[in-house]
């Protein structure tokens, strides 16, 4: 599948992605709620995805767009080289505070779904006459 990021994963990094997923934060939970089977527009979200050498909060593959939700803990410098990396794999981050998903849910998922929406990877139609 075109986009399809699906490197081998070391054990480190699968085991990584599991314990995210157990110990999620209330904004981590609550968004997942929203974005979790094609909920949010038929937009398939997979929660602590894995793309080496990062574990993301949130990855739509078929928009090729993470969403991740920043806390108390999080440093925008500390952040800025994990952004370009995955910029530079054609993906588009979005970033929200926790605060943010907890107290204005419907702004951040109406955002993530006009951006995700017109993300989402179409086939271009050949140019008549080019067809099979």
């Amino acid at each position: 599948m075109p986009g399809r990021i699906n490197p081998p994963l070391p054990a480190r990094t699968r085991q990584q992605a599991r314990n995210l997923r157990k110990e999620a934060t209330e904004a981590e939970r609550r968004l997942w709620l929203h974005l979790r089977a094609g909920r949010l527009g038929g937009l398939k979200f997979r929660c602590q995805h894995p793309i080496p050498p990062y574990v993301v909060d949130f990855y739509c593959e078929a928009a090729r767009l993470v969403v991740e939700l920043d806390g108390s803990q999080h440093n925008e410098d500390a952040d800025a080289p994990r952004t370009r990396h995955l910029e530079s794999m054609g993906l588009k981050v979005l970033r929200y505070w926790d605060h943010e998903a907890l107290q204005q849910t419907e702004a951040v998922l109406e955002s993530i779904l006009s951006i995700g929406e017109n993300r989402t990877l179409t086939p271009t139609p050949l140019p008549r006459g080019e067809g099979l």
